[in-house]
């Protein structure tokens, strides 16, 4: 097996692996090799590939040292990806996929760029960066775009596109309760120790499972921060599959006013003109995919507990002191939607 690359030695690394996989390309070169801070789950980066006058710019994905969720697997997201390819969601081509350790040491694959910006999430996209910086006629657009994404990946029929590897059916028959399954096992394997507010919400999680109204491929990571958008901030590319799971609709659209939520009030930040509001997006979404959103407090629950997931997992593995508590705005949140129905 051979050794894993540091972050900084990988692009000479990758090189002659690049040259191999690319047809006349034994001369190539990489260039404007760059870390992206995307992405908690796996390291992600930037490149170009030159050879003679042709230069294709790409992306490196690979886990990371420590993985963050229990069944990890570059397979999944690739999977995702290349069955979404022929559908309206603009993803990622993907070259190829290594799931050996014997080039890189250690899993990894290949996509194609698209061209695009995205908001950041740290600072808060309220208080800096693209959206921060756009007029507030473009910040709508962006939110909007995003709101309409998560339509259109709802409206996909996953079981005609072979998605069901996506669900959890060792946890249960019925989507939900895979989900919730998942999740309670996920977060035992993540740290010895839950913050009191996630076992609160897990046991409330439980005792209120009910039959979804729609049960749609979720995209797992839903939010601005995943998407590029163009100059004129349309939709180019929708980003990060690694959480993507099969459960109720409303999951994605919780998940993106959670997080929306922890950028602004939590960090009391006020949102910015343009954005719109929270019973704005909801119309909008319930318009856009025709489906209608009756159980978003107990899914945005569950978005505060899946995201804790990761977070427990790298505070556990850093053993970070008491007092960093790194799932702070997961457990203020669930506190906040348990108190207040």
């Amino acid at each position: 097996m051979t050794a894993r690359p540091t972050a900084d030695d990988l692009p000479f690394a990758v090189a002659p692996v690049l040259r191999t996989q690319f047809p006349g390309a034994d001369s190539a070169e990489v260039r404007n090799w760059t870390a992206s801070p995307r992405g908690l789950a796996t390291e992600t980066f930037l490149f170009d590939l030159a050879a003679d006058d042709a230069t294709v710019s790409l992306v490196l994905r690979r886990p990371p040292e420590v993985a963050l969720f229990p069944d990890y697997d570059l397979l999944r997201q690739v999977l995702v990806m290349r069955r979404l390819a022929d559908t309206p969601i603009s993803v990622p081509a993907v070259r190829w996929l290594d799931r050996e350790e014997t080039a890189l040491g250690s899993p990894y694959f290949v996509m194609d760029r698209i061209e695009g910006s995205a908001p950041g999430d740290l600072p808060s996209y309220h208080c800096a960066g693209l959206y921060f910086d756009a007029e507030p006629e473009e910040r709508a657009r962006m939110w909007w775009g995003c709101v309409d994404t998560i339509a259109e990946i709802h409206q996909l029929d996953w079981r005609a596109l072979n998605l069901d590897f996506l669900a959890f059916p060792q946890f249960g028959a019925a989507p939900l309760e895979q989900v919730i399954g998942y999740i309670e096992s996920a977060l035992a394997w993540a740290s010895d120790t839950q913050p009191p507010a996630l076992r609160r919400a897990t046991e409330w999680l439980r005792a209120n499972l009910y039959e979804p109204e729609h049960v749609t491929l979720c995209w797992g990571d839903a939010r601005m921060s995943n998407i590029l958008y163009d100059s004129e901030f349309r939709v180019t590319g929708v980003l990060d599959w690694e959480i993507a799971y099969i459960g109720d609709h409303e999951a994605d659209l919780a998940w993106m006013l959670f997080l929306d939520w922890a950028c602004s009030e939590y960090q009391d930040t006020e949102r910015l003109p343009g954005t719109p509001t929270r019973e704005e997006t909801i119309a909008r979404y319930e318009q856009r995919s025709g489906m209608t959103v009756r159980n978003l407090r107990y899914n945005e629950i569950l978005a505060a507990v899946l995201l804790s997931i990761p977070l427990l997992r790298m505070a556990h593995r850093l053993q970070l002191p008491p007092e960093i508590d790194v799932t702070a705005f997961c457990a203020a949140r669930i506190e906040q939607l348990l108190r207040d129905p």
